[in-house]
Order: C-alpha cells, then structure tokens, then sequence
C-alpha cells in the first residue's frame, strides 16, 4: 500500500472511531439529559400520556389534576382553583413548570424511586404508570380569607403553625393563572408566558419567599432579641433622644412623624417598643455592635435559606460586611442594607411564638403512592433556637402590648391576645413606605404566626399599623375560628 493511500486509510479509521466515541457518548453519558431535555418531542409525548398524581390542599380538595384530554396527548393538567394556588402548586406545561409541579415533577409523574413498587405492579398488570400525589398544608379558608384581604394590593402574606412549622396560607399578588401555561396550545401557551415574563408587576415571582423587602421597624423585635440576651431589662431606661445625630455621619435621625419617646431624653425598652421609637433602637444598636445585630439575625436565619425547602427562595439578608456606626443605627431599625422575605418574618414571629423554638417551615404534608397509601408524612423539625424561653417571654410581654396599646391596635382579635409589631420600611426617595405586620395569636400558646406586607403601603403613605395589621386581623381570626 503506497502512502497517499495509508494517509487516506489511517484517516477514515479515525474518522469512523470518533464517530462510535461521539455515538458512544451520546448515548451512555449523555442519554439522560437528552431525555430530560424539556424541548424532547418525545418525552413531551411520553410526560403528557401518562396520568400525573394531583396536588390537594389540607382536607383533600385537588388544586391541581390530570383529566383525559381531547388532544394529541392522552391527558391536560387542570387547576380548578385557578389563581389562588398558582404560586404554591405552580403549573405544568409542556415545556415548562413551576411550584410544586416543577420541584416534585419526580415524584407526581412517577419517576420517584419511591413508587418502584407501584411502578412494577403497573408493568406486570399491565396498566398504564401513574404518578404520585401531593397533600399540601394549606388550609383553603386562611388561604382564600389572606387572599382577599391583601385584595389587589401589591404584596405577600404568610401563616404558619408555630408549633409544627406547617404553612396554612401563602398568598402573593399579583400572581398568575396557571391554565393557559398548561395549555397543549403551543401558541397559546408561549403567550401566556410571554405576557407574563414581560409584565412589569412580575405575577410569575412569589413575593413571600423570592422577593426581599426592607423590613423596616418589625427588625427592631431582632434588636431587642439582641439587647435582651446582652442583659437588658424591659423597664431599663435607654437613650431615646428626639433626634439622633448619626455617627461618622451628618445625617440626623428622627422618629416617626417627630413624635417624642420617653421624656424626649431616656425611655424604657418596652416602651421604646410599644411606639416604635426609632432613636432609641438606633441608638441601642450602635451601643449593641453590628456584630451582635448581625449574630442574632443570623440565629433567626438570616444569610441562609431553609434546606430542602420545595419553592423557589432566596435568603433575607443582615450586612455580612462590617458596618460603621451610622450604617449600624439604620440596620438596628430595619433600614440601610436589611432585607427580608415574607416567610422569613413569618418565622421570627413563630419562633418568639413559640417559647424561642423555631420550626422548620414545611408545605407537603403527605406524599400518596398511586393507590392514594401514604408513602411519607413530614414530622415536624426544630429548625433552630434564635432565642432562650426568657427571652422569648419578654418579647411575648413586648409585642402584646404593641397590639393592646401602641401601633398595632388594628390587630386586636377580641376576647384573644395578640402579640405582634409593625413596620413602615422606606425604600426609595418620593415612594410611599412598604406596610408591615408580624405577630402571633393567642399570645400564650400560639396556633398561627403571620407576616403581611403591603407593598408601597397599597400606594398611599400608610404605615404598617394602619395597613397591613388590618390585614393580619383578618388571617390570624380566621386561623384561630377554623382550627380551634
């Protein structure tokens, strides 16, 4: 053989072993992507044939199912609810998910090692695979009550069960209807999530876990943590001036609408609290350190998210940097760099709730096999210990009187003590304050904690006692007639 020809031979050879590496490769190392790759015509095909589990709210109501479809496809995803779960449960479309739908897609089409045995039974009988289903935590009448009372305000509420952790309500607006996102309609789908992904109100994002807010004057429950633990006492006077000169700073102060605290000099702590006074927690936070401030933040789970945690979420934040005294002042009542989430304050009300035990924060309560046997049952977690029972207690004392006589009069429920505190966070030169509430009810062995905010107070300069305690009532009343 001549060498032009060997040339010719030695490169077809290994032309044809790159091609069985390359075939190899695609098949062996790569075959599971390829088939998980949500634009796959046939995984498409072979998802839609198959008769996914549905998704129930507590008491067994669907908010999410497959029925047989009229289509090229064997089954169309429903949400009979529409609107009021769509942020929780999420939708499943062709190409894409979200909620529940996207997190737990293993499990409710059937693909979770879980349901092998259900899995095996289906092939010898014969029978189509089925998924498994999901029982949320939520409770319809808080979650339909919360949606309601936050109305078409922009904003998030959440309740939970202090005790267990359990998620009764989660409400964000604006949100989104998830059917025509579920549509087998190509055009009709790839228009929903066009308007959707361009609106600028951003009904895709769930407020209560994915968005951070400042949290204003409800951080002050965090400062006082902080002082409590460092040896403070409620009657103990602390400097509460009218105005604050800021140090390494020319900014000065003041408190809200400029109101005096104490006898414009000195205060109590629990006083302090009761009327919100700016100056005196700005002050008592330089003297505390950032370093304290932000220990005791992080103790309530700042700079960290919640582990295994089956919605989409970011962390609530407390500076990681070090602070110079005017940034401390303003981190020590809510402002400056802090950020929180919803869910995030909802658990700072739950752990003072519950005697300084925070619980981990769950929304799947059970998981059914097809045959509708419990396959797992989430047991409820200490998630962590932010603070001592003392102190709790003292926050307890603290936050019920800020309902019974200082700025959260509108979230008295009669006949039941309610422990809570507000919030009016500035964000922006010109635009009105975010309203906040958090608190728990009763206030003595609780059975629901909440955390409302209404964005830009609902476009009037409203503060957190006069907009979103109303809504808080509402939630916690509701909570406490449905599950006494």
């Amino acid at each position: 053989m001549n060498s032009p020809i060997r040339k010719v031979a030695v490169a077809c050879l290994l032309l044809f072993a790159a091609l069985l590496v390359n075939a190899n490769w695609l098949q062996a190392k790569k075959a599971d992507g390829l088939r998980q790759e949500p634009n796959n015509a046939r995984q498409i095909t072979e998802r839609l044939e198959r008769e996914r589990g549905w998704i129930a709210v507590a008491g067994g109501q669907a908010v999410a199912s497959s029925v047989p479809s009229n289509d090229e496809y064997k089954y169309q995803r429903q949400y009979p609810a529409t609107k009021l779960y769509a942020a929780i449960a999420g939708y499943y479309g062709l190409y894409t998910s979200a909620g529940l739908e996207r997190s737990q897609n293993d499990f409710l089409s059937g693909e979770d090692q879980r349901l092998f045995v259900s899995k095996v039974s289906d092939l010898v009988t014969g029978h189509q695979q089925r998924g498994g289903s999901i029982v949320t935590t939520l409770v319809p009448r808080i979650q339909q009550v919360a949606t309601t009372a936050l109305g078409n305000r922009k904003g998030a509420v959440v309740a939970l069960d202090p005790k267990t952790g359990e998620i009764l309500a989660m409400v964000t607006s604006p949100t989104y209807d998830p059917i025509p996102l579920a549509s087998h309609n190509e055009t009709t789908a790839s228009k929903a999530a066009q308007a959707l992904n361009t609106d600028p109100d951003k009904p895709l994002l769930n407020r209560a876990t994915q968005e951070t807010y400042p949290p204003g004057s409800t951080f002050k429950v965090i400062t006082a943590a902080a002082a409590l633990n460092a040896g403070h006492q409620l009657e103990e006077r602390i400097a509460a001036p009218d105005q604050l000169p800021l140090p390494q700073s020319r900014t000065v102060l003041p408190n809200f609408g400029g109101e005096r605290c104490g006898d414009g000099r000195t205060d109590t702590l629990i006083h302090a609290l009761t009327i919100s006074c700016n100056t005196a927690f700005a002050q008592l936070g330089i003297d505390l350190t950032d370093d304290a401030l932000r220990a005791q933040a992080e103790a309530f789970g700042f700079n960290s998210t919640v582990p295994d945690f089956p919605l989409a979420q970011v962390p609530s934040v407390y500076p990681t940097q070090p602070l110079d005294g005017a940034q401390t002042a303003q981190s020590a009542i809510g402002q400056f760099d802090d950020r929180v989430t919803p869910l995030q304050m909802a658990q700072v009300a739950a752990a003072i709730g519950n005697n300084g035990v925070m619980m981990r924060p769950y929304v799947v309560s059970e998981m059914l096999g097809p045959d509708l046997k419990a396959i797992s049952r989430t047991e409820p977690e200490v998630y962590k210990r932010p603070v001592s029972a003392d102190v709790a207690a003292k926050l307890n004392t603290m936050m019920q009187i800020v309902v019974s006589s200082g700025t959260g009069t509108k979230a008295q429920i009669s006949g039941v003590a309610v422990a809570g505190k507000t919030g009016t966070a500035e964000h922006g030169d010109n635009e009105p304050p975010h309203a906040w509430f958090i608190g728990f009810a009763p206030a003595v062995n609780p059975s629901v904690a909440v955390a409302v905010v209404v964005e830009d107070g609902g476009g009037e300069f409203g503060t957190g006692g006069a907009v979103a305690a109303p809504v808080a009532q509402q939630v916690m009343k509701t909570a406490l007639d449905v599950r006494r």
